[in-house]
């Protein structure tokens, strides 16, 4: 700021007058100067009825992804100025910056951005907006404060379904936007024939058609549409651990609402059930991107809970109020004896009547430790512990794929899109 320039500079003048008496005559012109100068810059303003700031809250915040905030500062001023805005601080924002500034000529606007990034997903509350304003003098800066109260709705990042392209890598995407899921394999549908390429399954083989053209010909099957899928979330303790930036129920939620975008795509209905000792959302199928798109605002702000997870009642309302064979996906942890024993239990229920899919992140930190050099006594309890615990999810994963349920069991980053292909693969075969 000018002002604190120009008083240092005064300062040092009257310091030298000690020295050189004709300091201080310069000292004295410059305080009558400094003092119209202040004067004219007070008179000239600009006031705080002069400006009119607002701001945009983003439409859509991802969790880790770029986010903007934009604002719209208006000069009603006759004299152009310099403005900086400020937010108050929010928790789980990172700015890119302190603040935004720009120069705002006479009786004119400008529009800013402010960059952010969220790191927990929910409701975020904006509330103050400060601002500092300099004339073109520059020898005040003006403050300001506005209430600007806003709420911003940070939702699970997305971004996987349209930087992977599943959808595309793995199927035909029909009509120019219907994307109706076409699949080369066993379907509920018939829909053409073509020839024999190496691969293709034996039993797809049409033999009147072989034997009627002379050559082998096979089936091509249309993905049944309407079929149900249900994404059961455990919101218990066992979710609550981190794994680097984000905890294990934020993978498994984005997983999930990943899934049910896609499966809206198939034409299949989706419904989502959240618990940990009671209920903590239900939402019964239905189809339609609207559907999917209101099940993602009902979940957005799901956490987990430090609580252990009621599996048995929640599959018996599971079996009660869900008789159509369905797709059940399930997020859930089995570290822990006890909660294995549960979730094995539970999901044994389900299988003679639904296709079962146990959706689980392996542990960084115990392939790293089972991994690491043994040098010293800690580190070998260590790598102890990691051999017993990896041992019992080994040995709970073989337990459910003996029962027929389908296993994901890959590193948290890469859980979206394992997920994504497990579903596509499910519908190729014609499994539900």
């Amino acid at each position: 700021m000018r002002g604190v320039w120009v008083l240092l500079g005064l300062a040092v003048l009257v310091a030298a007058a000690s020295v050189v008496p004709a300091a201080f005559g310069l000292a004295l012109l410059g305080a009558a100067v400094f003092a119209a100068l202040l004067a004219l810059d007070i008179a000239l303003g600009p006031s705080r009825d002069d400006l009119r700031v607002t701001r945009a809250g983003a439409d859509f915040v991802a969790l880790r992804r770029p986010g903007r905030l934009l604002y719209r500062v208006e000069n009603r001023s006759a004299i152009g100025i310099r403005i900086g805005i400020l937010e108050s601080p929010v928790e789980t924002f990172a700015f890119e910056c302190e603040s935004v500034e720009a120069n705002v000529a006479s009786r004119t606007f400008v529009e800013l951005e402010l960059g952010f990034e969220a790191r927990e997903r929910g409701l975020v509350r904006l509330s103050t907006t400060y601002l500092w304003v300099e004339n073109r003098i520059g020898l005040l800066r003006r403050r300001f404060a506005a209430d600007a109260s806003e709420e911003v709705r940070v939702f699970p990042d997305f971004s996987a379904i349209e930087r992977y392209g599943t959808l595309a890598r793995r199927s035909t995407l029909l009509d120019a936007g219907l994307r109706k899921l076409r699949l080369r394999g066993i379907g509920a549908e018939f829909e053409s024939l073509r020839e024999y390429f190496p691969g293709d399954a034996f039993r797809s083989i049409n033999w009147k058609a072989t034997a009627h053209r002379g050559r082998i010909m096979v089936e091509q099957h249309e993905i049944e549409r309407s079929q149900q899928v249900l994404v059961l979330l455990d919101a218990g303790r066992l979710m609550m651990p981190r794994i680097g930036p984000q905890r294990k129920f934020d993978y498994a939620l984005t997983a999930g609402l990943s899934v049910a975008h896609i499966a809206q795509t198939a034409g299949d209905n989706v419904g989502l059930i959240a618990f940990a000792a009671k209920p903590v959302l239900s939402i019964a199928p239905r189809r339609g991107a609207a559907h999917v798109n209101a099940l993602a605002r009902a979940a957005y702000d799901l956490q987990p809970r430090l609580e252990e997870p009621d599996y048995e009642t929640t599959f018996t309302d599971l079996k009660r109020r869900y008789g159509k064979r369905s797709l059940v996906v399930m997020f859930t942890d089995i570290f822990d004896p006890a909660a294995s024993a549960a979730v094995l239990g539970g999901l044994a229920t389900l299988v003679p009547r639904h296709l079962v899919m146990c959706v689980l992140m392996n542990d960084a930190a115990i392939v790293e430790s089972l991994a690491a050099p043994v040098r010293a006594p800690a580190e070998a309890y260590r790598t102890s512990v990691a051999m017993m615990l990896s041992d019992e999810r080994q040995k709970a994963i073989a337990k459910l794929r003996s029962l027929g349920i389908i296993i994901i069991d890959v590193p948290a980053p890469q859980l979206t899109v394992a997920l994504l292909d497990a579903y596509l693969d499910v519908k190729a075969r014609g499994l539900i």
